[in-house]
């Protein structure tokens, strides 16, 4: 568990332009989803590259990821320019936006990483309800945060099915109605032979 301090907390909400320049608003909690918001340093640099494409390659592949319907969101301080041909170099499917002024940084207490000479790499786990469950701050270990996303999704995907589990236990009553109309039915039935 990460003692980043907005862990625990609701997660801020921010608009930032995204590839296309078009504004694009992150509230937390608003569709009923989880969102895992990733902060990298540099649009188009290995690591970051790397992934970006592993984020991009869960959301098609994983059935964790389409089960649960995960937000996947990128931030960098690149430019627009910058990142519209990112998104389309690596064919992302997600939004990546251009936090060039450093709003949802410090939204998120995302500082510098090694040595203070890079912005750091760091991924957020939101839930459904729109709370940050959990930070990674891992500016050199750019496999790790799929990873870390992976397994938290797993988490919340578990503590939802425990939580529907408690609230579908009246649902065997219905059924029980349904047995009863049976006899209901044969017994006009012979009635109307009498």
């Amino acid at each position: 568990m990460s003692d980043h301090p907005l862990v625990g907390k609701p997660a801020p909400s921010f608009s930032l332009p995204d590839a296309n320049g078009n504004t694009y608003t992150l509230t937390p909690g608003a569709n009923g989803v989880p969102v895992a918001l990733f902060f990298y340093p540099k649009s188009g640099s290995f690591g970051c590259t790397k992934e970006a494409c592993q984020f991009r390659d869960a959301l098609a592949e994983k059935d964790l990821f389409k089960r649960t319907k995960v937000e996947i969101i990128g931030i960098s301080p690149d430019p627009v320019d910058k990142q519209k041909a990112f998104v389309e170099k690596e064919k992302l499917t997600y939004p990546i936006l251009s936090d060039s002024n450093g709003e949802a940084r410090k939204a998120y207490s995302v500082g510098k990483g090694i040595l203070g000479l890079v912005d750091a790499r760091v991924t957020f786990v939101i839930d459904s309800k729109g709370v940050v469950r959990d930070a990674l701050d891992a500016t050199m270990n750019y496999n790790a945060h799929l990873k870390f996303v992976t397994k938290w999704l797993d988490k919340l995907e578990a503590e939802d099915k425990k939580a529907n589990e408690t609230t579908a236990d009246p649902a065997p009553a219905p059924a029980a109605g349904g047995e009863s109309e049976v006899p209901a039915t044969t017994a006009p039935a012979v009635t109307a032979s009498a």
